[in-house]
């Protein structure tokens, strides 16, 4: 088994992310490094990750003002020393139980990167918010239709990669933007791309979901940026 870091952004995730923390070192991954970074949290999740996180996992890094779930994971990646990165949000939407089905296509020599999809597969998933659904179909016909992939989820949070992929890309989008962004600069790397079908249970805005309609314009921006106008 070759070594894993898992990053997790984190950002006012104050009811989830100590029982999310919990799931991911339980999870059955012999030699993991767990990288967590807060965000400039301010519900109490900093307080949290002192007290109780912080010593039961290789890294936390915080940081002094919120930049985004981009900035967040450019500054995981940055400390990553795993073979393989796994992005894994702070929240309870997906399942730790989920990683070996996700790792296995790198692990066995198929895939340099391999994306989540919360729409195909046989697992199961929290019923989707309808217009939810059609804009994250949306935004993925439109990756798909510049980059030439046929992926199902392109906006999924879980996405794995090996850390020379990585290593070869520089992030430049703060937010949600991110998602698009790295679809398209794998895609133009060549990679070795494969999907795998996963669980989820998304949460409602009182719940703490935090994407919005803003989001959802930002990130046909960058598709259109980063696939058309970075060639």
């Amino acid at each position: 088994m070759r070594s894993v870091s898992i990053v997790i952004p984190c950002f006012n995730e104050v009811a989830t992310v100590e029982r999310l923390i919990d799931a991911v070192l339980a999870a059955p991954l012999p030699e993991k490094e767990v990288i967590v970074v807060d965000d400039a949290s301010t519900d109490g999740t900093r307080e949290l990750i002192e007290r109780k996180i912080e010593p039961r996992v290789a890294r936390v890094i915080y940081h002094d003002r919120n930049g985004g779930k981009g900035a967040a994971l450019r500054s995981g990646f940055g400390a990553a020393t795993g073979d393989i990165v796994l992005i894994q949000d702070a929240d309870l939407e997906y399942d730790p139980r989920d990683y070996e089905k996700l790792l296995a296509p790198i692990l066995e020599d198929k895939a340099d990167v391999v994306f989540g999809s919360r729409f195909t597969g046989g697992e199961s998933h929290r019923v989707f918010f309808f217009w939810h659904s059609i804009a994250n179909r949306l935004l993925t016909l439109l990756s798909n239709m510049l980059t030439d992939l046929n992926l199902t989820d392109m906006e999924v949070c879980y996405k794995a990669f090996r850390r020379e992929v990585l290593q070869k890309i520089t992030i430049e989008e703060d937010r949600f933007g991110f998602e698009p962004e790295i679809t398209a600069k794998v895609a133009r790397l060549g990679c070795r791309i494969y999907e795998v079908g996963i669980s989820y249970a998304g949460r409602t805005y009182g719940e703490g979901k935090k994407i919005g309609w803003r989001d959802a314009v930002r990130a046909v921006w960058c598709i259109l940026k980063y696939n058309l106008f970075r060639r």
